[in-house]
């Protein structure tokens, strides 16, 4: 039963109202906080979780009717499968206007390397609202072992790397530091205080 503090469902504001309008890279109410999804890509990674191209399709658009900001749908460079599953969703669901008319922003994976980038950026540009998320390792372990790259070698490849994406024609770049709970503060002040 209500209490008079409750609203009723049917009065219930639409979200449209609370969203507010979408712009690449900036919120224009600081209040809001906007929800990416990684289910599709992250929920992957979990031992027999293996999505078919149609799964990721039907999950996409229940994530657009919870009121999904940004959804991660793959790793376009992974496989031919996830490259197609990504570019089915870009195609429908990036254009699809949802009852309140928002659309979502669909984002590629991508490390920063070109050709997972510019995977990436095929397989997303297809939407109303492609974004490309790209990592590099910035842990010392990560850039020793996995990488093998100096400090300087590593965020000059980041630089280039965004570069490279906006040169694509892709306007709305998300930048990650893998395993960033690792690395020294002057990469990271470095990485996030400058401008790419």
């Amino acid at each position: 039963m209500p209490t008079k503090t409750s609203t009723p469902s049917s009065q219930s504001p639409k979200l449209s109202h609370l969203r507010p309008q979408y712009i690449p890279n900036h919120i224009p109410d600081s209040s809001y906080v906007r929800i990416l999804d990684t289910t599709l890509r992250d929920g992957e990674q979990s031992p027999g979780a293996t999505m078919t191209a149609k799964e990721k399709l039907d999950i996409a658009r229940q994530l657009v009717k919870l009121g999904v900001d940004i959804i991660q749908p793959g790793f376009p460079s992974a496989s031919n499968s996830d490259f197609m599953a990504v570019k089915m969703i870009a195609q429908e669901v990036g254009n699809a206007v949802d009852d309140d008319g928002y659309v979502p922003v669909i984002a590629g994976f991508c490390r920063c390397v070109e050709k997972d980038i510019s995977t990436a950026w095929e397989a997303v540009k297809y939407a109303k609202r492609p974004r490309l998320c790209t990592s590099i390792a910035t842990s010392p372990i990560h850039m020793e072992h996995k990488l093998r790259k100096s400090k300087d070698q590593v965020i000059q490849i980041a630089r280039d790397m965004v570069k490279f994406a906006r040169s694509l024609g892709c306007n709305d770049i998300q930048f990650g530091a893998e395993d960033a709970t690792r690395y020294e503060s002057f990469i990271c002040l470095t990485l996030f205080g400058s401008r790419f």
